[in-house]
């Protein structure tokens, strides 16, 4: 049984608290029940809402295909977004991946890249589902995301929300530190296991990790991180990373609400099961569009240089399938940054021809120049590419494809592309 365990706060070192944080007084942590290995029962709506899902998925995962090998990079960049605008951070796709490919840029864009790494490490490591999980594999996930801090699960009591820095003002105070471990050891038993619907398992995993809260920081992106695992080990998906945290980020209140009810007593677990449910279907549906306006704008993009090239009377028009020029254009989903020499790295040719690649895509509008303050040109972009990144990520948190005539709440202004098909969906700002 979950229970609350009523403790004093009474700080020794107060000098850099405000009056009010200062002030000594009981507050009440929660400390949820362990999980076993096995699947609680759930009522018939939340059963069918995760058997929904779940063949949602599948069926997302099988229309995207081999496409998934490129996307999956992609989404995850689309999910890493949202979980820093669920945590009040502000990034851009295109400020992401330059941050990625330079290593360089503000510290929230470094961080989302921490995470965006971390993520694709944790399914790569853990989606093997002959080998168990570990509490040690969940804090190495976490250090991945939080590298400046030690690794190791919390020792301190910590809360979340509320208006100040005090437990006495937090809107959620997860167990003592003394619990954590014992409820990080379950809880990686509870990943490990795979039999029955993995929705109702991802769904869970995701607020019981939460709800532990075990580390000082990293925890939201560590918990979102932790349903690819979940989804990857029990099959779910084979090809795709589904992001479902994009669609959380577009109703935080619904989201917090939905962890609520799993922490109450009786929790109620049907509900989160039905939210999660909701989001992950809206999630794969924007995969699979996400996927489809990729296909359109290689298309595009390769057309473009091609008139370009007999614009200019370059012989052949088409490109060689070994033209220097036609392997990056081929590579700009997963590649959407390019600097001279990582470009000549990545196709095995000389930094020479890779610059006079670059500047034939650029001279095409296909590539954009970047350069930094002083005016020194640093990399080149393929904006369309990156703009559909935006797109997807805030028709996630919108819950549909058209963000037009339905802005997000919160999150960045929607991307200027040009009118593409299916690509339509921008926002006039």
């Amino acid at each position: 049984m979950a229970y609350y365990v009523d403790l004093l706060w009474n700080p020794e070192d107060a000098a850099h608290l405000s009056r009010k944080d200062r002030a000594p007084g009981h507050y009440r942590a929660y400390v949820p029940d362990e999980l076993g290995e096995r699947l609680p029962q759930v009522g018939r709506e939340a059963q069918q809402a995760a058997e929904d899902a779940l063949a949602v998925l599948a069926r997302a995962d099988e229309r995207i295909g081999a496409r998934g090998r490129y996307l999956n990079h992609l989404l995850i960049r689309s999910e890493s977004i949202s979980s820093s605008w669920i945590e009040g951070n502000r990034v851009t796709p295109k400020k992401l991946a330059i941050a990625e490919l330079l290593q360089q840029g503000t510290r929230v864009a470094l961080d989302v890249v921490a995470n965006v790494r971390a993520t694709e490490e944790a399914i790569a490591a853990l989606a093997d589902r002959e080998r168990p999980v570990t509490t040690a594999d969940i804090e190495h996930l976490q250090h991945v995301i939080e590298p400046s801090l030690a690794i190791g699960l919390r020792t301190e009591q910590n809360w979340v929300g509320g208006s100040g820095w005090s437990p006495l003002r937090a809107d959620f105070v997860p167990p003592p530190e003394a619990e954590v471990r014992r409820l990080v050891d379950d809880l990686a038993r509870f990943v490990t296991a795979t039999e029955r619907n993995p929705v109702v398992r991802a769904a869970i995993v995701h607020a019981q990790f939460e709800t532990i809260h075990p580390f000082i920081d990293g925890n939201g992106r560590t918990g979102r991180a932790l349903i690819h695992t979940v989804l990857r080990r029990t099959d779910a998906l084979r090809n795709t990373l589904i992001p479902i945290s994009t669609v959380f980020a577009g109703d935080t209140d619904a989201y917090l609400a939905g962890l609520t009810a799993f922490r109450e007593e009786p929790p109620r677990l049907d509900d989160w099961i039905i939210g999660f449910a909701q989001a992950a279907e809206l999630a794969a549906a924007n995969a699979v569009r996400l996927s489809d306006d990729i296909a359109t704008l290689d298309q595009k993009v390769r057309d473009d240089l091609i008139r370009y090239r007999k614009q200019q009377g370059i012989s052949p028009a088409n490109p060689r399938s070994d033209a220097v020029v036609l392997r990056i254009l081929e590579t700009l989903a997963t590649d959407p940054v390019l600097t001279i020499e990582t470009a000549a790295a990545r196709h095995s040719v000389s930094t020479a021809a890779a610059h006079r690649a670059l500047v034939e895509l650029a001279e095409a509008g296909i590539l954009g120049r970047n350069k930094d303050q002083k005016g020194k040109l640093i990399c080149w972009t393929a904006d369309r590419h990156l703009a559909l990144v935006g797109l997807t990520e805030r028709s996630n948190r919108v819950g549909a494809g058209d963000t037009e005539h339905r802005r997000p709440r919160l999150g960045p202004p929607a991307p200027v592309i040009e009118q593409v098909g299916v690509l339509q969906r921008e926002e006039r700002n």
